[in-house]
């Protein structure tokens, strides 16, 4: 149930991460012209990234508490084990939403040269 739970905790964080980041881009971008509505959803995203913190503390209290009952349970050696097994879970699924937003990136600057091909070819 922890890792599960982990996994939940990491992925909302990672998600409401990365939504905030887009949000403040656009609004960067459009300055003091940005909508209002992008206001307020910078200002959402960013309370929901605050009561994901508070998962995530309350999971690594979590993690600290199963940590302990495993260790009485485990040798050493597999003890290590779980213990490398849940640090690497989470840079795990960091690392593969990283790569998931660089391939939709990659697919959007494709999408988009693939249309200026095309827009180009019908201009000659």
């Amino acid at each position: 149930l922890f890792v599960g739970d982990l996994d939940k905790v990491v992925n909302l964080f990672l998600s409401l991460s990365g939504r905030l980041a887009r949000v403040e881009t656009a609004l960067g971008s459009l300055g003091p012209h940005a909508p209002r509505a992008l206001r307020e959803k910078q200002r959402l995203l960013v309370a929901q990234l605050e009561d994901a913190k508070e998962l995530k503390e309350h999971v690594g209290r979590r993690e600290e508490a199963v940590g302990a009952m495993v260790a009485r349970y485990l040798p050493a050696e597999q003890l290590q084990d779980y213990q490398h097994f849940v640090k690497m879970k989470s840079a795990l699924i960091a690392e593969q939403r990283e790569l998931e937003e660089k391939i939709k990136l990659g697919q959007e600057q494709l999408r988009c040269l693939r249309e200026s091909l095309g827009q180009a070819s019908k201009d000659c």
